[in-house]
């Protein structure tokens, strides 16, 4: 099952923008909104593959009722219940880098911190419907937003790089 995304033709997808779709409507197509169905993730450290490769970028779908269902079907999570979150993670994640076929086994052999990363993500765009997050400066007490996909620039820069420049969104 695809979904249609809401991007404009041609334009690049940045982490925290959806990815363009493959079959964008005309120009002289006016859409009504579109459902936002995909987004673009950078990992705080990556996932590093059997020939050393560090994968970082990736795209996450938005869960189906049958994502959430069918893990409880599987024996793995049937004898840990903590195995839930791998399984969903992998049915949800759609690239990982250069990683097309993303499997519970590579959201295993994922850092705690990349994991942790995911779940947050998982939550915010199934229940918020978006990737940013209200955090206040410790210095100066400003209140400002930062996309936790890793906005434009790169997530060292964002919070899922551990910080974040006033005004980001």
């Amino acid at each position: 099952m695809r979904r249609v995304l809401s991007a404009t033709p041609g334009a690049p997808a940045t982490p925290g923008t959806p990815a363009p779709e493959s079959s964008a409507p005309s120009a002289s197509h006016s859409a009504p909104d579109r459902l936002r169905t995909e987004f673009a993730f950078e990992l705080p450290r990556g996932y590093v593959d059997d020939s050393g490769t560090v994968h970082r970028t990736g795209v996450m779908r938005l869960a189906t009722a049958r994502d959430e269902l069918v893990p409880l079907r599987d024996d793995r999570v049937r004898e840990n219940s903590a195995y839930l979150s791998v399984v969903l993670i992998a049915r949800v994640v759609t690239r990982l880098g250069t990683v097309d076929d993303v499997h519970p086994g590579v959201i295993e052999d994922l850092f705690a911190s990349d994991l942790a990363f995911l779940q947050d993500f998982y939550r915010r765009i199934n229940s918020e419907g978006h990737t940013r997050a209200a955090v206040t400066c410790p210095s100066c007490q400003e209140n400002f937003a930062v996309d936790l996909a890793g906005g434009s620039g790169g997530g060292r820069g964002s919070a899922a790089g551990g910080g974040g420049r006033p005004g980001e969104s």
